[in-house]
């Protein structure tokens, strides 16, 4: 497979042909396999990033760092308090400076036009952990779970629930259309993805064989499909007044041993992470004891059972976002 990846940046699953999406499954794939064997792949030896995070998370940060030191780089972290991006300094002249001192730059946070403005300002490239928008290293782990679990990728069928407005259910839609993939997004309307991209979406499925459907009705959503995903109701930086609606309007649509078993006994169930499926996290707790509910969008018993594959998902960040960084840098460009 001859794809050309040096120098480019990492925004969004937009950016990539679903040939070049093949090329990092393939990769991580292959670089998961000699991790596991022991393999050393430090191939980028003497090359150094830095990872801007406005949004904290420990998937990324440790699947960043990890998978920098097995490539044999250097990595500076600049958290919440350090990063001075967009206030003592503009995002263009941070891109600037650390494009100087740096061979990639991550950043994790809110807006997708301040990762943008990084990748325009920067001669290196740019890698997005997570925006408001989208959040494509989450979605290279999940296609190269699903491909692991399931040995397909075009054809299966997934289904979103929850509120799909935002980077998983934007990304999810998106990965899903460019590998022609089928796509439901299960919630009430107004949580449905935006209608431009909605159109954008149907473009691409018009090319790889992939459908996309929008329904508020569960059974019906999640009959006979092949993966169930889900996330938390409520988004880093969003405001905790915004739990009552949530609770409201997406209690229904919590994935519940019925949806599994509605969606059929091969189904898988998936979740980016972190999860409120019990009371064991401070949050968790809090929102549970003030509604009165035991579990918030996937029960315990589901997030427990045969059915989840969140943790193989979780490490697979790791093994995707190397592939990423060892094929956007070059690593294996002579190869």
């Amino acid at each position: 497979m001859s794809v050309q990846l040096k120098g480019r940046d990492f925004l969004t699953l937009k950016d990539f042909t679903a040939e070049e999406i093949e090329y990092f499954l393939k990769l991580s794939a292959d670089l998961k396999d000699k991790k596991k064997k022991g393999i050393p792949m430090d191939v980028l030896r003497g090359k150094n990033i830095v990872l801007i995070f406005e949004k904290t998370s420990t998937r990324t940060r440790c699947s960043f760092e990890v998978a920098a030191f097995d490539l044999g780089m250097g990595v500076t972290y600049l958290d919440p308090s350090v990063s001075q991006i967009g206030k003592k300094e503009s995002i263009a002249d941070t891109a600037r400076v650390l494009s100087r001192m740096y061979d990639g730059i991550e950043y994790r946070g809110y807006g997708q036009s301040i990762v943008e403005e990084l990748a325009k300002c920067s001669d290196v490239p740019v890698w997005n952990g997570l925006t408001n928008e989208y959040h494509p290293t989450q979605m290279l782990a999940d296609l190269l779970t699903i491909q692991e679990q399931l040995g397909r990728l075009k054809g299966v069928k997934l289904t979103y629930m929850g509120d799909a407005r935002y980077n998983m259910g934007n990304s999810l839609m998106i990965a899903c259309a460019k590998m022609g993939m089928h796509f439901t997004a299960c919630a009430p309307k107004r949580y449905f993805p935006d209608e431009a991209l909605i159109k954008q979406c149907e473009e691409y499925a018009k090319e790889s064989g992939a459908t996309l459907r929008f329904t508020e009705d569960v059974e019906e959503g999640t009959k006979d499909v092949d993966v169930i995903y889900t996330d938390v109701w409520v988004s880093m930086g969003e405001p905790d007044n915004v739990w009552v609606e949530r609770i409201k309007d997406l209690t229904p649509y919590r994935v519940t041993m019925d949806v599994m078993k509605n969606a059929g006994e091969n189904a898988i169930f998936l979740h980016c992470l972190p999860s409120y499926h019990d009371h064991k996290t401070t949050i968790g707790k809090q929102i549970g004891e003030k509604y009165g509910l035991s579990e918030l969008e996937v029960t315990d018993e589901v997030f427990e059972s045969s059915y989840s594959r969140v943790f193989d998902e979780a490490e697979n960040r790791m093994h995707t976002i190397k592939a990423m960084m060892a094929a956007t840098l070059g690593a294996f460009e002579n190869e």
